[in-house]
């Protein structure tokens, strides 16, 4: 039986020896039987056989792959209190249910849950930085919860602030809230950035006008759903750009449905996509845009967008997002009669995409994203020594992106700590979390009633009559409250 290993002390030198270790650098260099040193917070050289200070601990990464951590470009935390309900839905279902009706019943408390939950989840699968896409803040104190709750975990997050009960022009205009972005914005707290999500419906009025305004005014980046089928499109766009809100730190999630004026406006001002791919081939915003970021050279970084669905770990982006590119290049040849010889999309690709890539979407590319010395310390082992997949290992890319899985994450560093170590996370108490998201499903199901709960999660199977919602994906109000999915609606501001 093999003995655990003891967990390192916090505050002492650290050394991981002998691993593969993906440096994720400009020149993609890839070492060989090599350490990481990590000082502090910082990485302090990375080689081969390293001279280390007296009192270093030691790591064997000896058959893993020493990575970066991950970096999560786009995460609806607050609904991993939902673990799985939705696996049957569609796009509108979604729409329905957080948009249009449920949604707006959660707490300030249920916010926190799932984020809490999230934020552990994303550390035990070594994504060491989150964006928190966060849209369910309906108040001010369902913002502070989500807060709190990324803070209580020792992880490095992003709060993208949203609010999807209300027109961005109206939510950003609040005194509460502005300042809660000005405070995000200043803490010296390098581990808690701040954005602004909101999404551009293309209506000719452009009413989203006022919160890129505010956004400009507080200099924080803003993040929003482009090209989503039938919810965002071009015309949101061309909004945006025609207005100078199109920006090198701004980030569009899915970008699945766009035209080449797009994609060309994107590359032209600098911004990046974020490619949550099994949400674009679950749920339907269109094919994830593999092809187009590759063609344009525009920067990408990957997300997995919501855990009501689907899984939460980078691995699963990483090898859906191949998957998804290969299968279309091979269709698009089949149609014409040919065959594909060579792949566009390579393994090298989607690992850096979720580390380089991710830092560059929020604006760490100068200390996160690559094992460099100078840079943070937020480092992957995956090893697995009981496993059989752990061995061969021979391309290392495509070891992480096909064959590796959360289980085989050994351990997890965030800014010099050690928050996972041998499998398992250090210093995190379960039960308690467990017991508030039990509290927040109790709570829901007594609000919805038990038909209701059920329906919502095995929606009825489709039948030709069955009536279609033009476009969902409103900032909506109900004239009457008694009216729900395809009843009358009006939009707010309007």
């Amino acid at each position: 039986m093999t003995m655990p290993e003891a967990t390192p002390e916090p505050g002492r030198p650290l050394v991981l020896r002998g691993g593969t270790v993906l440096t994720m650098d400009a020149s993609s260099t890839v070492l060989d039987d090599a350490d990481v040193l990590v000082v502090d917070d910082r990485i302090a050289a990375v080689g081969p056989r390293l001279e280390v200070p007296d009192g270093t601990q030691e790591i064997d990464a000896r058959g893993g792959i020493v990575m970066p951590g991950m970096i999560d470009s786009h995460r609806h935390m607050w609904q991993t209190a939902m673990r799985g309900y939705g696996a049957d839905w569609t796009l509108t279902q979604y729409f329905v249910w957080y948009y249009l009706e449920h949604g707006r019943k959660f707490r300030p408390e249920d916010i926190a849950a799932g984020n809490r939950l999230a934020a552990i989840e994303s550390l035990d699968a070594g994504v060491t930085t989150t964006v928190d896409w966060s849209h369910g803040l309906s108040s001010l104190q369902h913002g502070e919860a989500a807060v709190d709750a990324l803070r209580s975990v020792p992880g490095r997050f992003v709060l993208a602030y949203g609010n999807i009960q209300a027109g961005p022009w109206e939510w950003t205009a609040d005194p509460g809230i502005r300042a809660l972005l000005e405070r995000l914005r200043d803490d010296a707290d390098d581990r808690m950035g701040v954005q602004i999500a909101f999404d551009v419906t293309g209506d000719p009025a452009f009413p989203e006008k006022a919160a890129f305004e505010v956004a400009r005014d507080l200099g924080i980046p803003v993040t929003t759903h482009a090209g989503v089928w039938g919810a965002t499109n071009d015309d949101g766009i061309r909004l945006m750009h025609e207005n100078d809100f199109m920006r090198p730190e701004t980030v569009y999630v899915h970008a699945s449905t766009l035209t080449r004026d797009s994609y060309q406006r994107i590359a032209a001002t600098g911004g990046s996509i974020s490619v949550a791919t099994e949400s674009e081939c679950s749920a339907g915003q269109g094919h994830a845009p593999t092809e187009q970021v590759l063609q344009y050279g525009i920067p990408v970084s990957l997300s997995v967008d919501t855990s009501v669905w689907w899984s939460g770990d980078m691995f699963s982006a990483m090898r859906s997002t191949l998957n998804a590119d290969r299968m279309a290049q091979h269709m698009d040849a089949h149609l014409k009669g040919d065959t594909i010889t060579h792949l566009r999309l390579r393994a090298q690709h989607v690992v850096e995409w979720a580390t380089r890539g991710g830092a560059h979407a929020i604006g760490r590319d100068d200390d996160l994203g690559s094992l460099e010395p100078g840079k943070k310390a937020d480092v992957v082992l995956i090893r697995n020594d009981a496993s059989p997949v752990s061995f061969p290992m021979l391309n290392p890319y495509g070891h992480v992106a096909f064959q590796a899985q959360r289980g085989d994450v050994h351990t997890v560093i965030v800014d010099g700590r050690v928050v996972k170590h041998d499998g398992t996370l250090v210093g995190i108490d379960l039960a308690p979390v467990r017991r508030e998201i039990e509290s927040t499903i109790d709570y829901l199901r007594s609000e919805l009633g038990e038909e209701t709960w059920q329906q919502g999660m095995f929606p009825e199977m489709p039948d030709a009559e069955a009536s279609i919602l033009d476009n969902p994906y409103q900032y909506t109000d109900y004239k009457d409250e008694g009216k729900r999915a395809g009843g009358e609606e009006r939009v707010l501001g309007r």
